[in-house]
């Protein structure tokens, strides 16, 4: 499990992680060069993470307002193949940049 303490001290460019918190995302792993991707199979980057906290406040401001956002679809096998992918590409990126 990750928490920030071992993620700040431990994470390095080398390294492939997967995580939910766009938060942690863009404080802790984007900055240090580490690839990182949810659950669902979206790579966050330097240039999209900003864009997923953006959104993630305005529907956090549109529940406190009281409007039912819905929130996300079930996870299925749609998204377990995006995952899959998205880890065979950086995986795969990751080997041609050793060699």
């Amino acid at each position: 499990m990750l928490n920030s303490a071992n993620t700040r001290r431990q994470s390095s460019p080398q390294e492939l992680l997967e995580s939910r918190s766009a938060r942690l995302v863009r404080t802790l792993l984007v900055p240090k060069g580490v690839a990182v991707i949810d659950p669902r199979g979206d790579v966050y980057t330097e240039e999209s993470i900003g864009e997923r906290l953006s959104v993630r406040n305005f529907m956090d401001e549109l529940r406190m307002g009281g409007v039912d956002t819905g929130g996300h679809a079930p996870y299925g096998a749609k998204e377990k193949q995006a995952f899959a992918n998205a880890l065979d590409r950086a995986l795969t990126r990751a080997l041609l940049t050793r060699t």
